[in-house]
């Protein structure tokens, strides 16, 4: 019997192209409660720099251009059109 947990594993996001999208990207460094914790920071105040160097645990780090690519909606702001099964 499969678990629940391992049958959500296999659902992924993706935009209108069929491309996969924020977190289940395969190049994706942050989690989508990462963004939204980005967001939040920015939204009390705190400038990117700060807001970069609180993900220093994530492998590589995440630079303050891409915490303003988030917040200024360049990267991380497609929406999902629709969720599939992961092949």
């Amino acid at each position: 019997m499969v678990s629940i947990r391992t049958r959500l594993r296999r659902l992924i996001r993706v935009n209108e192209g069929g491309r996969r999208i924020g977190e289940d990207h395969h190049r994706a460094k942050l989690t989508d409660a990462d963004v939204d914790q980005i967001l939040a920071l920015r939204d009390a105040g705190m400038s990117y720099g700060k807001i970069a160097s609180k993900f220093d645990d994530i492998p590589g780090g995440v630079a303050k251009s891409t915490v303003r690519d988030i917040c200024t909606g360049r990267i991380r702001a497609q929406l999902c059109a629709r969720i599939k099964r992961a092949e």
